[in-house]
């Protein structure tokens, strides 16, 4: 069957799908040949993660969620740039629009509460818990840090204007008791992540019954 000039040209190419796993959180790479590996691994930072039967790349444990987002996206990036075609999960996507990253923290979230809803171990929960309250990288202490700049800033503009610094006030104990939740929180994660299942109680060895006592000879 000859190719006719009138009908496009298709060229296979490598696909290769950046997205996170919902069971472990790691942000992974699949497909591709060796050429997209070593772009994977320089531009993003991915590992190579062979397993039984399919070998792909990941992301390092425990990096922070934005490091893994900028990771990604310029994996990406540069896969695109030398012709493969990418899938990328939207959620790691550094360059979506401010309703994308809207969408994207939706969905963080509602993957949060789904790891929390299965949680089966206090390990489990400890991660979870890591997620919400982590210094500086935790959900609470980076909302804590947007609401100390709102502070700062609407309390300047309201002072040099004279206005009442009341509400302003209030915002700011409301942060701070924001900010020690999150220390109590970190906390209560640190006695999740040490505690260990109670050893199994030893069971009662039963001594053998005693030997019954020789009948005395009788008295003639």
């Amino acid at each position: 069957m000859t190719r006719r000039d009138d009908e496009p040209t298709f060229f296979a190419l490598d696909y290769v799908t950046i997205t996170r796993d919902p069971r472990t959180q790691l942000v992974v790479a699949i497909g591709g040949d060796a050429r997209a590996a070593g772009i994977l691994q320089t531009a993003g930072g991915f590992r190579s993660a062979p397993v039984a039967g399919r070998d792909y790349h990941r992301l390092p444990h425990h990096l922070p969620v934005e490091h893994q987002r900028h990771g990604a996206t310029a994996a990406a990036h540069a896969l695109l740039l030398a012709g493969y075609s990418v899938h990328l999960d939207p959620s790691l996507n550094t360059l979506t629009a401010p309703d994308g990253d809207r969408q994207a923290a939706r969905r963080y979230l509602d993957r949060l509460a789904e790891r929390a809803r299965a949680a089966e171990t206090d390990q489990d929960v400890a991660a979870v818990l890591s997620e919400i309250a982590a210094p500086k990288e935790g959900l609470l202490p980076q909302l804590v840090q947007s609401l100390i700049t709102t502070w700062a800033t609407w309390g300047e503009r309201r002072c040099e204007a004279g206005l009442d610094e009341g509400p302003v006030d209030q915002l700011m104990e409301t942060t701070s008791s924001l900010s020690d939740s999150a220390r109590r929180i970190t906390q209560i994660r640190n006695q999740a992540a040490q505690h260990t299942p109670p050893a199994a109680a030893p069971e009662k060895v039963v001594p053998p019954p005693a030997p019954s006592a020789t009948p005395s000879a009788r008295r003639r």
